[in-house]
């Protein structure tokens, strides 16, 4: 009966493996002529694991290993969605680039399933599995142009920092383990209110470092730049979105139900990092001419915001993260499906200065990149501004007003290359026409671009609403 019980609270991930499972054999007896079959498959799959998740049953499972609460919920949903998006923009990318192959949307979903157990990771040993599943799977689709070299030095990059990290974690959580006597947060937060709290601080430290790599976090951000440039595009798409909210839940999760007690000695922790993500990535983005690692330190710089949040140690922290995590990977997989639908000679554009005089063959695309770069920016009325409002707001209520200043001041200076891509679309002379546009692509990014301006002024509330009731799922003050 319990084993039954595990299986239903459990259902999205066993949809998301076995489909990821029947479509391998699919694609190893069909090749790449089934691609668009299981293209078409993955997707459905991934939005039958998202309705699964949403009407499917709260509980623990696997001996509380196993954690399927609303904070779960919500962020699966999210992640599912994002996923089957990057699957849309993959298919025609690959095709329009002759890179077609049945294993990216595979991929996808092993990843999709390793941040699902992200979310839902109720210990130690199952926060690591679902990190590892995760990045196995992204580390293979960095290096997915075999034939380029940028490709295989941003796959090898990512992989040998990605060890590194998992060292600094398990290594982090072997200390906890060994000063508490037990991997379950449960157990973790009752040693923490004991005699080993401060020592326990040690573990953690290594653990959180660790985690702020797969967030791109500063100083842990260094691989960030060479894959986002390296890596196909929509694959870059996919890294900037999915795996960044579940590892921010994770995040929140092991610090809001294994840490919270010393919560005084983790906020300085997570701080620093913050207050490092948003200098860097604000002052690093100037000096950038590709547009991908300009997006790679803006990357940086949001997962500093996104931090300052969690810092604030409350259930207004914890839905600020969310909220803002939700805008911010609506604006970002329309700024690369932007990417995506332009190219000059079938060359894809990769300078900033490429995009020169975009208005004058393709006014629609310039208004949409115009209406994101506001948005990432943080210009009202768009999204950007209520996703900062959100954390700035969280930050301010939890005593954090200094750091909320400094992530303010942050956000001004990095606002110059942002209006920096406005102005040169807007009024710089076009080098050349650009190719027609492909719709998949065009099509995400129009509906990006609508639901940053005025579509989010309908749906905060709901979104507010779905991220408080999770957010209240960690117990928080």
């Amino acid at each position: 009966m319990e084993f039954t019980n595990a299986l239903s609270i459990a259902t999205p991930e066993l949809i998301v493996v076995i489909g990821a499972m029947v479509l391998l054999l699919v694609g190893a007896y069909g090749g790449d002529k089934a691609r668009p079959a299981i293209s078409l498959l993955s997707g459905l799959v991934l939005i039958g694991a998202a309705v699964a998740s949403a009407t499917g049953p709260l509980g623990q499972a696997f001996m509380g290993a196993f954690v399927n609460d609303s904070l779960a919920v919500f962020a699966k949903v999210a992640i599912y969605l994002a996923s089957a998006v990057a699957i849309l923009l993959g298919h025609g990318w690959m095709i329009r680039n002759n890179q077609a192959r049945f294993e990216y949307p595979i991929l996808i979903l092993l990843a999709a399933a390793g941040m699902s157990m992200m979310a839902s990771a109720g210990d130690l040993i199952s926060l690591y599995v679902g990190i590892e599943l995760q990045s196995l799977a992204l580390y293979v689709l960095a290096a997915f142009n075999r034939d380029d070299a940028k490709g295989s030095e941003a796959g090898l990059k990512y992989f040998v920092l990605g060890a590194l990290s998992s060292g600094l974690l398990l290594y982090g959580a072997s200390l906890i383990y060994g000063f508490a006597g037990s991997m379950a947060f449960d157990d973790i937060a009752a040693a923490a209110a004991g005699a080993h709290g401060t020592s326990l601080i040690f573990g953690l430290v290594f653990l959180l470092c660790g985690l702020a790599f797969k967030i791109s976090a500063a100083p842990f951000h260094m691989w960030t730049p060479d894959v986002y440039e390296g890596a196909p595009t929509p694959a870059v798409a996919f890294f900037a979105a999915a795996p960044k909210l579940a590892a921010l839940v994770l995040i929140a999760r092991t610090l809001g139900e294994g840490f919270h007690v010393i919560e005084d000695q983790w906020r300085q922790v997570i701080l620093a990092l913050a207050v490092l993500s948003f200098c860097v990535g604000a002052f690093g983005g100037l000096m950038q001419k590709n547009i991908q690692r300009l997006l790679a330190y803006s990357s940086i710089a949001n997962m500093g915001y996104a931090l300052l949040a969690i810092a604030a140690g409350t259930t207004v922290g914890v839905k600020a993260m969310l909220v803002f995590m939700v805008l911010y990977m609506v604006d970002v997989t329309g700024f690369f499906a932007c990417l995506l639908a332009l190219s000059r000679g079938r060359r894809p554009i990769t300078q900033i200065s490429d995009l020169a005089g975009l208005k004058q063959d393709r006014p629609g695309t310039a208004i949409v990149l115009t209406m994101l770069s506001l948005s990432v920016l943080g210009m009202p009325p768009f999204a950007g501004f209520w996703a900062k409002v959100y954390v700035f707001g969280a930050a301010i209520q939890g005593g954090l007003w200094i750091f909320a200043a400094l992530g303010l001041a942050a956000s001004v200076v990095a606002a110059f290359y942002y209006l920096r891509l406005i102005k040169l679309m807007w009024f710089d002379p076009s080098p050349g026409l650009t190719d027609p546009a492909p719709r998949d692509a065009q099509w995400v990014a129009y509906a990006a671009a609508a639901f940053s301006f005025p579509l989010v002024l309908f749906a905060l509330g709901w979104l507010d609403g779905f991220a408080g009731t999770a957010a209240r799922a960690l117990g928080l003050g």
